[in-house]
């Protein structure tokens, strides 16, 4: 049994190849897949997080994660997402690797947003908004980059502007400019993709501002109480997700549906509708496109094999 640290896991999973290998996955049937979240006893605001993706005669993933979102005021900081990805032989059980949990989820979650992306944004787009300075942000920039190379500026939004600052400055000559801005609102009327990746339980997104052409990839917003964009973002975008499994969880998604302002019919198409070609993307450089990245154990499957896939290939 192998054991894969967090950076061998982001050396050898770039961009470019996972997005890649996420696309083919998604040209093939959906894996078996279950998730389990875990509040923590008592009360409090941490989390555990265990999903299962089990595709016969191909492999069984179990990601198990804490989610833990004061670590990063802890000093030193740490990880708000913590754990493992175990990887198991579909044939006999067997463990075959053990990965960073955080490095995979941080992989994984940003290829999925870039895959949709890659079929859904603007193929001139050119300026990126990133609303949150997490972990994940950084990702962000980068897979959404490795898709639309055509991106030329980045702005980072977080609600204290000095860790999006402090994250701009990690930038150093990556081909774009990369800053901190202050005024969200100016942010969301400029970009032509925006990535949310934040724990808001209030929309941060005002819909009325998007212009023609915009691509949102809400990525925060798992639970049905947690919002990221507002009703109007909702109804004015064409609405895709990555899986249809789960997304009546995802508050961007749940909240809208129960106020009557659009049906689960809204949702037009999934990654594997999407990369098969069951069903048509954006359909002009004037439609709001959103994607809702749901997330699910299939995802950290499809992840954990092109890994193996890519360990076996370096031997």
């Amino acid at each position: 049994m192998k054991l894969i640290d967090a950076n061998t896991v982001h050396e050898l999973l770039d961009y470019p190849g996972l997005v890649a290998a996420l696309h083919k996955a998604h040209q093939g049937p959906m894996p078996e897949a279950a998730n389990l979240i875990r509040d923590e006893p008592g009360g409090g605001d941490n989390k555990f997080v265990a999903l299962v993706g089990w595709q016969r005669d191909q492999g069984i993933a179990v990601k198990m994660v804490g989610v833990f979102p004061s670590n990063l005021a802890l000093q030193p900081p740490q990880a708000s997402v913590q754990g493992l990805v175990a990887v198991f032989d579909a044939m006999t059980g067997a463990p075959r690797l053990v990965a960073d949990g955080a490095a995979m989820t941080f992989r994984k979650t940003a290829a999925d947003s870039a895959l949709g992306a890659s079929l859904l944004a603007r193929k001139d787009a050119k300026v990126l908004l990133v609303v949150g300075a997490g972990g994940l942000a950084p990702h962000m920039i980068a897979a959404h980059a490795s898709v639309r190379q055509s991106i030329e500026r980045v702005l980072i939004w977080n609600r204290t502007f000095v860790r999006a600052e402090a994250l701009a400055g990690t930038f150093g000559k990556p081909g774009f400019s990369v800053v901190a801005v202050r005024d969200l609102d100016a942010a969301v009327a400029e970009a032509d993709v925006i990535s949310c990746v934040t724990m808001s339980t209030e929309p941060l997104v005002r819909g009325a501002l998007l212009k023609p052409g915009t691509h949102l990839d809400l990525v925060g917003a798992y639970l049905p109480m947690m919002r990221e964009a507002d009703d109007e973002a909702i109804r004015r975008g064409s609405i895709f997700v990555d899986t249809r499994n789960g997304m009546e969880g995802a508050g961007d998604l749940r909240q809208p549906v129960d106020r009557g302002v659009i049906t689960w019919e809204a949702v037009s198409a999934d990654l594997f509708e999407l990369c098969s070609e069951r069903s048509v993307g954006r359909r002009s450089d004037t439609e709001i496109t959103i994607f809702k990245n749901v997330g699910a154990g299939h995802l950290d499957l499809f992840t954990a094999q092109h890994l193996a896939s890519v360990l076996a290939h370096e031997e």
